[in-house]
């Protein structure tokens, strides 16, 4: 049997991994780690990698693929891969834009909802049995109505955007440059954006140029009676400052899909009451993740076919 040309790397599900050996002959890691321990020849018969994970992906590892021409990224967010490097070596990198869009958007509403509502802890109300024994569960916050910060307003963010004009919110956002709107406000900088809003909702892609974004001196720009939503990436927020500003109640609480060292994030986030936590899912339905790997296997099938990727990144 012929050496594969295209090395599967990370953690898939059988929703992929069936189609990745049937339509690319795809053979499988499960990081990038084990690239080294590659006989000569298969890492010189590869000239694709799928790409699914958040463990760096560099030019050292690159360099072990000498063949290599493109690393389609499972996912919109390709932070883990250098793309430098990659252009230097004169590799494509791809990715998943658009296909998840909806889900993300659809999940950063909900945590939104789900903490003004307190959905969890009515739902635990009930459950316990305290509906019946005690009685009412404690009122909670109105969302419709509020102002709403969106940070970055790209494809997601635009979703989100609209999305939360059907809740009748004032929208406000910052981006790297104005956009054509409905009359949205736009803010040069986050300080301004927090300082004018209830609600922050965090919608940039990761990486070095947008760490620490969301800073210490946003989240006090907010308010005691602001709510932070984050769909982005861990790293895009001030972990420490957000957590000392929610166990101080200099904010109202916080949805959070995205952490730092995930998945084993601060212990700090476990105690508190007002932050609606989630497991870094918004792209997890069925139906995204299923397009997901499809455009992925095709962005790899087209560069090995001569023809240009579909979503290219660099």
């Amino acid at each position: 049997m012929s050496n594969p040309t295209t090395l599967a790397i990370g953690q898939y599900t059988d929703m992929d991994t069936g189609p990745l050996a049937r339509d690319l002959g795809a053979m499988t890691l499960d990081s990038v780690s084990g690239i080294a321990g590659l006989p000569d020849a298969v890492r010189a018969g590869i000239t694709a990698v799928a790409f699914k994970g958040h463990v760096a992906f560099d030019g050292a590892a690159m360099d072990l693929l000498p063949n290599l021409g493109v690393i389609a990224n499972y996912g919109v967010g390709y932070d883990a891969i250098n793309v430098a490097d990659a252009t230097a070596r004169g590799i494509k990198v791809t990715n998943t834009p658009d296909v998840l869009n909806d889900d993300v958007a659809d999940l950063a509403v909900a945590m939104l909802l789900a903490q003004g509502r307190r959905v969890v802890q009515a739902s635990d109300w009930v459950r316990s049995g305290n509906w019946a024994n005690s009685g009412e569960i404690a009122l909670s916050r109105k969302v419709s109505g509020g102002r709403v910060g969106i940070v970055g307003l790209g494809r997601i963010g635009r979703e989100i955007a609209d999305r939360l004009a059907g809740f009748k919110m004032d929208i406000h956002y910052t981006s790297r440059s104005e956009k054509q709107t409905p009359g949205w406000t736009y803010h040069a900088d986050p300080v301004s954006l927090a300082g004018a809003v209830d609600y922050l909702v965090v919608a940039l892609v990761g990486g070095a140029e947008t760490a620490g974004y969301v800073s210490a001196e946003v989240i006090r720009a907010l308010g005691k009676d602001g709510v932070i939503v984050n769909i982005s990436r861990g790293s895009t927020i001030d972990e420490a400052a957000l957590l000392d500003a929610l166990e101080s109640g200099a904010i109202a609480g916080a949805g959070l899909d995205v952490f730092l060292n995930e998945p084993k994030i601060d212990a700090r986030f476990m105690a508190l009451d007002t932050v609606v936590l989630q497991p870094h899912h918004g792209s997890g339905t069925v139906d995204t993740r299923r397009a997901m790997g499809q455009l992925q296997r095709d962005n790899i099938a087209a560069f090995q076919a001569g023809r240009a990727v579909l979503t290219p990144v660099n």
